[in-house]
């Protein structure tokens, strides 16, 4: 069941998002589903469609790439970025034309051949801070530091 839940995870990207297409959802998503997102839930396809709706609003030209699956029973871990155009003002910005990329992981549970159940964290404030030149968390900007020095850079 690992690999076949690992198909889900990967042909949910692929179709919603990189396909984009929006019947892709109903397709994938059951009823009953529930994905939890901070202190938010969404229920069902027809909660799904609001925030899908509202992201194609703000950005085209999503690309999602997964990077690293593990799977154990229903479950699979997704680690994921994406990149994408700042090109509406679905988000209540006005568009800048940027390219932006962010960061992510999704953690799917998969019932029947669907995704029933996620938990889902991405680098919306870094998504942000790019769409409004604002500077990088020092955090960030310390590990890079970091990471440069290791290398000799």
């Amino acid at each position: 069941m690992s690999e076949a839940s690992k198909q889900v995870v990967r042909r949910w990207f692929e179709e919603v998002w990189n396909k984009q297409r929006r019947e892709a959802i109903a397709e994938m998503l059951l009823p009953e589903s529930v994905i939890h997102e901070g202190k938010y839930d969404t229920r069902g396809p027809e909660g799904f469609y609001a925030f899908f709706d509202r992201m194609h609003a703000a950005f085209s030209d999503i690309r999602v790439t997964i990077h690293d699956e593990f799977a154990e029973g229903d479950k699979v871990c997704a680690r994921w970025s994406c990149t994408m155009r700042h090109t509406g003002s679905g988000l209540g910005m006005a568009p800048t034309n940027q390219e932006l990329h962010t960061t992510g992981i999704s953690i799917v549970r998969i019932a029947n051949g669907k995704l029933i159940e996620g938990w889902q964290n991405w680098d919306m404030l870094g998504l942000m801070q790019q769409i409004n030149k604002q500077p990088i968390a020092l955090t960030y900007i310390a590990a890079n530091a970091q990471a440069a020095a290791a290398a000799g850079d």
